[in-house]
């Protein structure tokens, strides 16, 4: 009997084409596209518009404030993949947590415009919801418009990718300059347009996903079953959320950022305690799996450092362009956000460079555990070069742009050592039974990562800017010369060698 999802990937495979592939692909490119420009839009602008003075239309936030918010989002959003990926596979469906993550960014991003403070903080927390609904499964809808065996599936992907990509270019362009020259709020209102364009052409473009993302079979029970396993859940999240409201509204408690962060930390550290106790205590692991395990342990503590040093772009760097950096080239002044648009600009142009590189190595191709090393390394000398501008920028200096240039470029090339290779590393590491699972464990050291980042952004006015650019470099050159100790080893644990 042909396996419903086998069926459908077959039925969309064989419909009318987009640049050769099937039609739905350039349906979720643009949907992807709006999705990042939304998210990169809104993180371009948050700390500035947070740590921006009260008349100057900003919150007026203190850098360890606005840090903590900042980390709170930029890690939930990847945290609440995990959850966002259950809901789909047991109740909503692919399709509709798309199009219901799409509505909750739209109207998180709608929020940000009010001047109300409860009503920014309801924007970031929807928008943070919404994230965690549609990025991980609008990925996966991708995976379903091929059959298993369709050889165009790794070039699809690499389409979707560029629709990130550019999607992340523009945002800082367009989000950030309305955001900077003339509104903050106008800023966040692009975003949210950008957004519900998104999800317009995402719904008038279902009839080109054939079955892609829609329930597999009769799921009414598994829905219904689902429903009764997190309706306690939810009960008790509304009930606690009501609880921490009225005290504090009746000033029985006091709430702040940081200490919101350090609980949100703490949490972080139990799941990942309890993730990884579980992987090794349990008994189910044949000894090849479980040499797989420990080394998923090991990259995944490498991944950590890095996103923590790599995802301070939006908070530490941007702050460090809007104060200390000299925001003009050839007589032409920009904002401070347009810094943002290099990662994604370095992608698209290196991208492909890189690929041809390593297909040209051949057997001299380095393993993965090198190639995270390799990861490691840009990040610690991307902020190691900006050592000594700190210096001059601490003596009040404005220091020349092309120095972030140069950070932003060793950056994605150690984002390109290690993501894409980290993501392939997961699907053959994974024993078949817990892919997803173990996808999403990818995502929690993102996750952390991003939290571990706004830790240390929270102190750039609280330590000299050299000596914070020194510790960040020294983190993750340090995390460099351990993980290339232990390389042979994880290799041999992997499989490589």
């Amino acid at each position: 009997m042909t396996d419903p999802l086998q069926r459908r990937c077959e039925q969309v495979a064989t419909s009318k084409t987009f640049f050769g592939h099937p039609p739905g692909l350039s349906v979720l490119f643009f949907t992807e596209l709006w999705e990042r420009f939304s998210y990169y839009g809104m993180r371009a602008l948050l700390i500035l518009f947070m740590t921006a003075p009260v008349e100057t239309g900003g919150l007026g936030f203190s850098v360890e404030k606005a840090a903590a918010v900042y980390g709170l989002v930029t890690s939930g959003v990847y945290l609440l993949s995990l959850p966002g990926g259950w809901l789909a596979d047991r109740w909503l469906g692919q399709r509709k947590a798309v199009l219901w993550g799409g509505v909750l960014i739209a109207l998180g991003n709608a929020l940000l415009l009010a001047p109300s403070l409860a009503a920014f903080y309801s924007g970031l927390g929807a928008i943070t919801a919404g994230t965690g609904l549609l990025k991980p499964n609008v990925s996966t809808i991708v995976g379903q418009l091929y059959s298993p065996t369709d050889r165009r599936r790794d070039a699809g992907f690499s389409i979707f990718y560029m629709g990130i990509n550019l999607g992340a270019f523009l945002a800082p362009l367009i989000c950030g300059y309305l955001g900077q020259r003339v509104h903050w709020r106008l800023g966040f209102a692009a975003a949210a347009l950008g957004m519900v364009a998104g999800l317009v052409q995402f719904r008038l473009g279902w009839r080109c996903l054939g079955d892609a993302g829609l329930p597999l079979g009769s799921s009414s029970g598994v829905r219904q079953q689902a429903l009764r396993r997190i309706a306690p859940g939810i009960l008790a999240g509304g009930v606690t959320c009501a609880v921490f409201v009225a005290l504090s509204s009746a000033g029985r408690i006091q709430l702040s950022a940081p200490a919101v962060a350090q609980v949100f930390g703490g949490g972080l550290l139990v799941i990942v305690a309890a993730v990884f106790g579980w992987l090794v205590m349990s008994k189910s692991w044949t000894p090849e799996e479980r040499r797989r395990v420990w080394a998923i342990a090991v990259l995944f503590f490498a991944s950590t450092v890095f996103w923590s040093v790599f995802e301070q772009a939006g908070s530490t760097l941007n702050l460090f362009a809007q104060r200390s950096v000299r925001k003009a080239i050839f007589g032409f002044e920009f904002p401070a956000s347009w810094f943002q648009s290099l990662n994604a600009l370095f992608i698209v142009t290196l991208a492909p460079v890189f690929a041809w590189m390593w297909v040209r190595l051949g057997s001299r191709e380095p393993s993965s555990p090198t190639k995270f090393v390799l990861g490691l390394l840009g990040a610690g000398l991307g902020f190691a070069v900006l050592i000594a501008p700190a210096r001059a920028a601490s003596q009040g200096l404005q220091v020349s742009p092309w120095w972030l240039l140069l950070t932003y470029f060793l950056h994605t090339c150690g984002e390109l050592c290690l993501s894409p290779v980290g993501l392939s590393a997961m699907t053959k590491l994974a024993p078949a039974r817990l892919a997803s699972f173990l996808m999403g464990v990818w995502f929690l050291s993102i996750s952390i990562g991003n939290y571990l980042g706004s830790r240390l952004a929270a102190l750039y006015e609280a330590l000299p800017l050299p000596q914070l650019f020194a510790i960040v470099a020294a983190c993750a050159l340090v995390a460099a010369a351990i993980l290339a100790m232990v390389a042979p080893a994880v290799k041999r644990m992997m499989g490589e060698g």
